[in-house]
């Protein structure tokens, strides 16, 4: 049984501890606040990610999986540490590191054996050997150790299948037999494993968030434009992905991209490469172009109500995606900032999300569902395409709004079928605004 710390019992993190575990292995998840950890070792999950609490549960009894506050419980003795803490974006767009930093001096200070630190954090390229250099300067004994970086790859709402079937594992090291090691840890996932060097798979991880991102800013681009020219965005996106070298995933045209990753990992390779003389031009529009989704939905809304001082809109999600309940650059969080700046009173509903928001927006007036959410509405803008609303009984809905307007942030609805429930529908992108065109 291999002996694993993993530091940062945040997102990443649990999920990368408790998946260890699930493997077999024995596993010591650390982390600074003591109050985490002591939900933690209640059995309570303090982020809400489908089957993560049952598997929390599960390791635990099996007495693989552990959590503690101490590095001096959790280092000594162990194969692997695992650096899993957040790299917060920083003033210029950069990733702070200060959390990295102070994980690596307190590993230094208590190993005692050879050891190699996993960089699973997102961190930018040549953080690796920036740790290497912490450990080297803080350790206290001579003994050797390896850095290898091992970028996640995980999405909120689907963590737990995203690590145990991922798409590959990337693996980056100066020294081989290291990056070998690590990669043991990942054989029972029969999953393709990329070993290279530390600053490479460090780039990998940008790079890949980065062309997400811009997929779903190109397509947005195109939805704007759809919308000018009577085109609907939704079958343009189908006609794009059959092709093979376009493919179908992130073609879904919206009001942008939030959460902890994208906003933040495009910031901080636009910062990179900036500051090493390079000229991100379409990195920058990528972010600009999300930026304007946003402000897109207040124009709308500002359009079909004529102003919106005085006047009520409830939104139909929260979180930044389904699945969640994380609201970091959710984009109904700063749609909302805006409504309540022009004087809109601001109602919202979320299946799980709602704490959450009610702690950055006090002055949002939550509902018990969708329904009650509707009550008194001059509008309903969709921002989160979770399951339960695609089914929602819009006949009840119209009875219960003072205006019965919806701008549907997500394209989750059909235009046609809004319009004939006497709905006054927006969509993004789909063209003929609210139903087909009829030729007289």
């Amino acid at each position: 049984m291999r002996r694993i710390t993993v530091i940062g019992a945040g997102y990443v993190g649990l999920v990368t501890g408790t998946c260890l575990a699930d493997l077999g292995n024995r596993v010591i998840c650390l982390d600074i606040d003591e109050h985490k950890i002591k939900m933690l070792r209640e059995g309570q999950v303090p982020i809400y990610e489908p089957g993560l609490e049952e598997m929390v549960r599960r390791n635990m009894k099996a007495g693989r999986l552990f959590f503690t506050t101490s590095y001096e419980e959790a280092v000594p003795e162990s194969d692997f540490v695992f650096i899993a803490v957040g790299t917060p974006e920083g003033v210029d767009g950069e990733a702070d590191l200060k959390y990295v930093g102070m994980a690596a001096e307190s590993i230094a200070r208590v190993m005692d054996r050879s050891l190699i630190i996993v960089n699973k954090s997102t961190v930018p390229v040549g953080t690796g050997d920036w740790v290497a250099d912490i450990i080297n300067s803080h350790k206290t004994t001579d003994v050797p150790f390896w850095v290898v970086s091992n970028p996640e790859f995980l999405r909120e709402g689907s963590a737990i299948q995203d690590f145990l079937n991922p798409d590959r594992v990337v693996l980056g090291s100066l020294d081989q037999e290291a990056a070998a090691k690590v990669a043991e840890l990942y054989l029972p996932l029969r999953a393709p494993i990329i070993i290279t060097d530390l600053r490479t798979a460090e780039m990998i991880k940008y790079a890949s968030n980065a062309f997400l991102a811009t997929r779903i800013s190109f397509i947005n681009e195109i939805a704007s434009i759809c919308e000018k020219l009577g085109a609907d965005v939704k079958e343009v996106a189908v006609g794009m992905g059959y092709d093979k070298r376009i493919g179908h995933h992130f073609l879904d045209a919206g009001v942008g991209f939030g959460g902890s990753c994208f906003p933040k990992d495009v910031k901080a390779l636009t910062h990179m490469a900036a500051l090493h003389g390079c000229h991100p031009q379409l990195l920058r529009a990528v972010m600009e172009i999300n930026r304007d989704k946003r402000l897109e939905v207040i124009q709308k809304l500002r359009d079909l109500l004529d102003g919106l001082r005085d006047t009520t809109v409830g939104l139909l999600g929260l979180a930044f995606k389904p699945n969640t309940d994380d609201i970091r650059e959710a984009p109904a969080i700063e749609i909302a900032h805006l409504l309540h700046l022009e004087g809109a009173t601001v109602k919202g509903y979320d299946p799980v999300a709602m704490p959450n928001a009610c702690r950055v927006l006090p002055w949002l007036i939550t509902a018990e569902d969708p329904y009650d959410l509707a009550v008194g509405c001059d509008a309903l803008v969709v921002l989160t395409e979770w399951n339960e609303f695609k089914h929602l009984d819009f006949a009840r809905i119209h009875t219960l709004m003072r205006r019965p307007v919806v701008v549907d942030g997500r394209n989750i609805y059909d235009p046609e079928q809004m319009a004939n429930l006497g709905f006054v529908y927006r969509g993004m992108g789909r063209g003929y605004n609210g139903a087909r065109r009829r030729e007289e």
